[in-house]
């Protein structure tokens, strides 16, 4: 009988596989059980614990949890804060995803062909990202003072009386998303520059030789190809826009009158600072489904709407 050490690579490849496939099955299971532990570990286990911590009230912080079934849902979904909260997200989500993938999408374009210019260009675009997001809203508290910050230093000089940019409940949404726009974009913007290196040089050459004006190759050849890209990018902005809340602690704590009140900031709010535990589980599974159920619908929209190219 032939030693397996002895044979070649191939060989005992092709010896293994004519063990049968419950061998094969045994040893796929085994190389995952590392991976399978850390996601029951880090992401199943507290998933499952979450939706049970949901379903449980205290009713001091003493006291021991007690089965509640449905009712911090109904709490959740009849406090006000909430859907304030809710809202916020959705306005915040609108006016963030959008103009950071158009721009993102925009500064790839611009800089996308390789040159030194444009490797110096990249570099400067990526910098916001290497910011902490902390460090990144202190850097605008100085901005936006009222009065003697540097945006309302340059914009006195323009308009008698520059708005008050974190104080106004209209705007401080706007100049919140305004900072987040210029943290990310710069991220997305890599995505894209990969994305636009999979575009043949053949489908510009043909839709220029059919006269298709710059628009309309950006429309029928561009967008199309880039179709996976949107995708992905879309999901990690949806991501971010629900994940990232560094910068409402630091800027306006959720105010002026709950106008910068996240959905994050509202589980931080009745997890820490009033300590309901099951309120604050019950705010992020509804999160999370609402989560779920808005990225489907993205992937779905941007299928139907460059459809030709597989997700």
């Amino acid at each position: 009988m032939t030693d397996r050490r002895q044979l070649s690579p191939a060989a005992r490849i092709h010896s293994e596989a004519a063990a049968g496939p419950s061998s094969q099955w045994l040893l796929a299971l085994l190389l995952l059980v590392p991976s399978l532990l850390l996601l029951a570990l880090f992401t199943y286990g507290p998933l499952i614990q979450l939706a049970w911590d949901s379903l449980l009230v205290r009713t001091s912080t003493r006291a021991a949890p007690s089965f509640a079934g449905l009712a911090n849902y109904r709490a959740v979904l009849n406090d006000p804060s909430f859907a304030k909260a809710l809202w916020n997200n959705l306005l915040f989500a609108i006016g963030t995803l959008v103009p950071s993938l158009v721009l993102a999408l925009f500064l790839a374009m611009c800089i996308a062909r390789s040159s030194r210019l444009n490797s110096g260009l990249r570099a400067m675009l990526f910098f916001p990202v290497l910011v902490p997001l902390v460090a990144a809203a202190s850097l605008f508290l100085f901005i936006f003072l009222p009065g003697v910050g540097l945006l309302d230093y340059y914009l006195g000089r323009l308009i008698a009386r520059p708005p008050n940019w974190l104080g106004d409940p209209d705007i401080a949404l706007w100049a919140i998303a305004g900072v987040t726009i210029w943290k990310n974009a710069g991220y997305y913007m890599l995505f894209f520059l990969a994305g636009l290196q999979s575009v043949p040089p053949e489908a510009y050459d043909a839709a220029y030789l059919d006269g298709a004006t710059p628009w309309q190759r950006l429309w029928m050849v561009t967008l199309p190809y880039l179709t996976p890209t949107i995708a992905f990018v879309s999901i990690i902005a949806l991501l971010n826009i629900v994940t990232q809340v560094d910068h409402v602690f630091v800027l306006t704590k959720g105010g002026p009158s709950e106008a910068t009140n996240l959905l994050l900031f509202y589980i931080y709010q009745q997890a820490v600072e009033s300590y309901d535990i099951g309120k604050a589980s019950a705010a992020t599974v509804l999160s999370l489904v609402a989560l779920f159920a808005v990225t489907l619908l993205s992937l779905s929209t941007l299928e139907r709407s460059f459809g030709g190219n597989e997700l």
